[in-house]
């Protein structure tokens, strides 16, 4: 049974990414502590995520399905989006409507870690496009795929 109330940092951090090679790479050190799932929740998900100095979030996407808020706790990321660079500060949220189209990350440009939290629903059936990449996500029994924009697997 897990207690009702914990540290959210004492949730065990991953730092590994489900993308596939060359993209993984661009997420190395970036540690997620999956909250959500912690919990057992199955509506939506919440990672506390550090993300250090020259890292990235993700690899720039968006999603065709699932909601997706981002809430600021430490540090000044730049989210980056399809208007453009928006500096970020504790207290700061973005949100981002499922099927909006509007791609977006996190960049840590800064020499400090910044610390936010990801809140996500989890319908079934999720897709996702990267334009900037040859990449495209399906979500398939709950399963992460990888394909390439042609269809093809990873």
């Amino acid at each position: 049974m897990t207690s009702p109330a914990i540290l959210a940092s004492e949730v065990p951090g991953r730092t590994t990414s489900a993308y596939p090679e060359p993209f993984a790479s661009r997420t190395k050190g970036r540690v997620k502590h999956a909250l959500g799932d912690f919990f057992g929740l199955k509506n939506f998900g919440v990672n506390l995520t550090r993300l250090p100095p020259g890292k990235i979030s993700s690899v720039r996407h968006t999603h065709v399905k699932q909601d997706e808020l981002v809430f600021v706790l430490e540090g000044n990321p730049t989210l980056v989006t399809d208007e453009g660079r928006t500096p970020l500060s504790p207290g700061m949220c973005a949100g981002f409507r499922a099927g909006n189209g509007n791609a977006h990350h996190l960049v840590n440009e800064t020499d400090k870690d910044a610390v936010y939290l990801e809140i996500g629903d989890r319908t079934p059936g999720e897709t996702a496009t990267y334009p900037d990449d040859d990449l495209a996500l399906q979500v398939i029994d709950g399963k992460f795929r990888y394909f390439h924009k042609d269809g093809t697997p990873y």
